[in-house]
């Protein structure tokens, strides 16, 4: 074949060329498909998931139901008003998503995780009930801790069940157990000047709350505000209402000097006797129409001064009795 100058084009050699560079590319291509296929891509599946007695799937039906996706993303599908969610169960652990799911409205504290570690279905994973330990595990619940704790968040407090929580924690480990290709990305919060993104934010502790400051404690400790403080540092608001509102525990408004019915059938006095074990052993008299093992024992958590200022608080909820 000519051209129009009446050279040699060389139209077959360059006919070959291209057929040649189409046909490496598909090579590439297929061997490509072929490798990305391999073992390091088996995925995980949900029914295999799960956290105590509740598999991924029924907490991907929790997530959907209450349009979680509205505002966060899986995999980066979603919403961008609130953070991805893919591997949060990888970098907070059980403890931290069960001090947080029930209050999301406020981030948890030290002592709400530290609290979740009582029971033995939380505990199971990360297998500590030691906080340092479970620090050290998950350095995500740390992190999250020590900038935010304590803080209120932009979620709102959902009207979650205990079952609902159980499964949205498998859910959770399910997309952290994914294979995703890196995703979600590490955001960086260098140069951001708002108290959340400070690396220097300082959770306040139990002790700080009971004792305070040297220099800022005042020289009478009122119990009732003591109380109030302490309740709301150790995550107790996640699960009990100050109003007569069930929510996964009952409400504390006209509790305390009531009558209760308990499982056995027995009929008991809300005293101060009677508080201090059930937050001490909270298995040994439980409430009708309430099941045993949800709430963690705070026996090894709270001196005498914090459980006096707990019950100083409660007891000043008044209310109708029950």
């Amino acid at each position: 074949m000519s051209c129009i100058n009446g050279t040699d084009c060389k139209e077959p050699a360059k006919r070959h060329l291209a057929l040649g560079i189409l046909g490496l590319m598909t090579v590439i291509f297929i061997v490509l498909s072929i490798w990305s296929f391999m073992g390091p891509r088996v995925q995980a599946i949900p029914t295999e998931v799960h956290f105590g007695p509740y598999d991924a799937v029924q907490g991907k039906r929790v997530f959907q139901a209450y349009n979680c996706m509205g505002c966060h993303t899986i995999v980066g599908n979603g919403a961008y008003f609130g953070p991805d969610l893919t591997k949060t169960y990888e970098h907070v652990g059980p403890a931290w998503l069960a001090a947080f799911l029930p209050s999301a409205g406020g981030w948890p504290t030290s002592a709400a995780v530290q609290a979740q570690l009582q029971n033995a279905m939380v505990s199971a994973e990360p297998a500590t009930t030691d906080m340092a330990a479970y620090e050290a595990q998950y350095p995500g619940a740390a992190e999250r801790i020590r900038r935010r704790g304590g803080h209120a968040s932009l979620m709102p407090n959902l009207p979650f069940t205990a079952d609902e929580i159980g499964g949205l924690i498998a859910f959770l480990k399910y997309t952290s157990a994914m294979h995703n290709e890196g995703w979600p990305p590490k955001p960086k919060v260098d140069g951001l000047d708002f108290v959340q993104a400070s690396a220097g934010t300082q959770t306040v502790s139990m002790n700080t709350a009971s004792a305070g400051s040297t220099e800022a404690a005042p020289k009478a400790i009122d119990p009732v505000a003591l109380g109030a403080k302490l309740v709301q540092d150790m995550g107790c608001l996640a699960c009990h209402a100050k109003d007569q509102k069930r929510i996964i525990g009952p409400g504390w408004e006209g509790m305390v000097g009531s009558d209760t019915t308990l499982a056995d059938g027995s009929t008991v006095k809300v005293d101060e006797a009677y508080l201090i074990e059930a937050i001490r052993h909270p298995d040994a008299q439980v409430v009708a129409g309430y099941p045993a093992g949800v709430m963690p024992s705070y026996d090894a958590m709270i001196n005498e001064q914090d459980m006096a200022a707990i019950v100083a608080y409660l007891s000043s909820l008044k209310g109708a009795a029950k």
